[in-house]
């Protein structure tokens, strides 16, 4: 006011706004409100309410009873953006920079307190002299204007629509009036970009470290190896990205007994692929991208960005631009092209998971039956390829469509908040990729354990067979270690991994087929016997009968007790037990998916050949079972257990 006395020309105090600076004027007073007034132009739920309130008869328009594409609430601002925009905008005026008086803090504190949150309209602003529009409705509530809509919170954490006159009065709290500068001071910053892009920062934190752990899970199931990420590569090439994950990941797989150690000398691929081989090296670069954008957001939160300022020292008016949100805006970009970078290795991963061709012998499909009757993961497949589509969409740069705006005068505006919407979203998809992928990887896990325990059975029993059925045609001892034992395992395995793709009751008769040719040629059996090549078809009978019943017996135990845990590294035994302890996500098998009771309980007939007693009244689909991991991220709770996981790596 002091300046105003000695007639100082100061904006937004006695000028008009932007474009329109140029005019004077004495109504300082109604100046700030006709500021916020004129600043509610955004599309909301509002203007629906206040359509069905005002309708009092058949000539009134109401509003229209068809279907919308949208719901009226996608059209706003969650709560928790609402809030942590009034925080950052207390948080940007008590630094005392902005000539506001104590009252308004106070009252703008009253809203968090009370839960008193603005329906603020998602659209609208391009963050140019700050979010004003956005921003205007806190300005709004905090005068408790009966046009703004708000929703007030009740102490079972409901919420009831009202306004925000309604809302302070049952709040006990006063309205107050703005005096010169104040409505400038709230409207003019950058608090809404700000806050939600805060809010998006924390979520892409969390799913970089559970990018990290399902990588690990990724090698286990794909019987990766750990020298990947040994601590020589960072040493070498010291990007500390690079080096964070690889340490983060080595210590992950500690105690795995799924992690091998390739030779190279079973004609296989000598290194993994670079899905997984190269993991740190691609994650890295991201992490350093979102440590960045962490420090530009943490600035932001903490920085005053109205215009004008107070030099508190000296009482000078300075005009500036602190609004420009540009350096939210440059945060916000980085995220979503680390988002993208994390969901295109995981795609790749799960992918090669989900693939026979490339997943080290697990089943197509990663079925737990016969896979000419089930392909549950190929439509998995499918899904993840439409997310990581979207993500590669979303992380294009939002800040190169700007368009000049406000007659000419806000030619530059970062289109900030529209940047941190999109963050967001790409969040959202990154969180149900995430969720598929660690779905995929719980079921091939648990392939990988099912499997373990076959071959611990059927191997002395495959030994020894060869030893009964030979012993008339060598002089030689076959022991565990003799060369054609060594050699019938080794190509057993081999054949194995081979064959997932074939039926368990045609497959273990290729298998013992292709194994005919070791016996053969080996110097330690006598092929001139007369004896030698019934007892080769005798064995390969038996062996194959034997290795069938095994395997039957095997998965049909396995299926109703599965537990990985005993191989699983110790990151991956905590996220393995989460998703089948906590949230009940089973080794899924046919039943779990099977068509629900109510569907049949008329016919009573018998559908695919399954009769009406083995319906499951509670079945569920493998969305759903996608669906409670996605919740368990958007909730944070499996944030809890990467957390954890990275603790103790710690």
């Amino acid at each position: 006011m002091a300046s105003l006395d000695v007639g100082q020309i100061i904006y937004g105090v006695n000028t008009g706004f932007g474009g329109s600076a140029d005019s004077r004027t004495k109504q300082i007073e109604e100046l700030q409100r006709t500021l916020i007034r004129e600043l509610h132009y955004g599309i909301g739920a509002s203007a629906a309410c206040e359509r069905a309130e005002t309708a009092t008869n058949a000539n009134d328009v109401a509003p229209s009873r068809r279907t919308p594409i949208l719901e009226p609430l996608e059209h706003l601002l969650p709560n928790v953006w609402v809030r942590a925009s009034i925080l950052v905008r207390i948080n940007s005026l008590i630094a005392g920079h902005s000539g506001v008086r104590q009252v308004v803090v106070q009252s703008l504190s009253e809203m968090l307190n009370r839960d008193i949150l603005p329906m603020i309209p998602l659209r609208g602003s391009i963050s140019a002299s700050g979010d004003l529009s956005p921003l205007s409705y806190i300005a709004g509530t905090i005068q408790g204007k009966p046009t703004v809509r708000v929703r007030l919170g009740s102490a079972d954490g409901s919420y009831s629509d009202t306004t925000a006159a309604e809302a302070l009065a049952k709040a006990d709290v006063a309205s107050i009036k703005l005096a010169p500068k104040e409505g400038l001071a709230i409207v003019n910053g950058t608090a809404v970009s700000a806050g939600v892009a805060c809010l998006a920062l924390w979520e892409a934190h969390q799913l970089a470290i559970v990018a990290q752990l399902l990588t690990c899970m990724s090698v286990e199931a794909l019987c990766g190896t750990d020298e990947s990420f040994d601590p020589l590569f960072g040493h070498v090439r010291p990007h500390p990205g690079q080096i964070d994950c690889s340490n983060n990941m080595f210590r992950f797989l500690e105690r795995s007994q799924l992690v091998h150690h390739n030779d190279g000398n079973n004609d296989t691929l000598r290194q993994d692929r670079y899905s997984i081989r190269t993991a740190s090296q691609w994650l890295g670069p991201a992490l350093e991208d979102l440590l960045l954008a962490h420090q530009q957001v943490q600035i932001e939160l903490n920085s005053v960005t109205d215009n004008p300022i107070i030099h508190t020292a000296n009482g000078r008016m300075l005009h500036g631009g602190n609004f420009q949100a540009k350096a939210v805006t440059s945060a916000m970009e980085k995220v979503r092209q680390a988002i993208q970078s994390i969901g295109r290795m995981l795609f790749s991963q799960c992918t090669e998971l989900i693939n026979p061709a490339t997943n080290r012998g697990l089943p197509p499909n990663l079925t737990a039956e016969d896979p000419s009757t089930s392909f549950v993961m190929k439509a998995v497949d499918i899904m993840t390829a439409a997310l990581q589509s979207e993500l590669g969409f979303l992380a294009n740069p939002v800040g190169s469509h700007v368009q000049t705006a406000e007659m000419g005068n806000q030619s530059l505006n970062s289109l900030a908040l529209i940047s941190a919407r999109y963050t967001h979203t790409a969040l959202d998809v990154l969180t149900q990729l995430i969720a598929a992928h660690l779905f995929a990887l719980c079921q091939a896990l648990d392939l990988r354990a099912m499997n373990l325990h076959f071959l611990e059975g059927v191997k002395p029993q495959i030994l020894d067979i060869t030893r009964t059925t030979f012993a008339q045609e060598t002089s030689v001892s076959f022991g565990d270690g003799h060369p054609v034992m060594i050699e019938l395992w080794a190509a057993f395995l081999m054949r194995l991994e081979q064959t997932t793709k074939l039926d368990a009751d045609t497959r273990f008769d290729t298998i013992m087929e292709a194994l005919q040719p070791v016996l053969i040629r080996h110097s330690d059996l006598e092929q001139g016997s007369t004896t030698f090549l019934p007892n080769v078809r005798k064995w390969t009978a038996m062996c194959a009968a034997t290795c069938l019943e095994t395997f039957r017996a095997v998965r049909e135990g396995y299926g109703e007790n599965a537990d990985a845990t005993p191989f699983l590294g110790v990151a991956s035994q905590r996220l393995y037990t989460f998703v089948r302890d906590r949230l009940q996500v089973p080794f899924l098998r046919s039943a779990h998916i099977r068509t629900p009771y109510h569907e049949v309980a008329q016919s009573h007939t018998e559908v695919n050949g399954e009769g009406f007693g083995s319906f499951n009244p509670c079945s569920n689909t493998v969305g759903s079972y996608i669906s409670t991991m996605h919740a368990a991220l958007r909730s944070g709770e499996l944030y809890g257990v990467a957390m954890e996981c990275l603790r103790d790596a710690q």
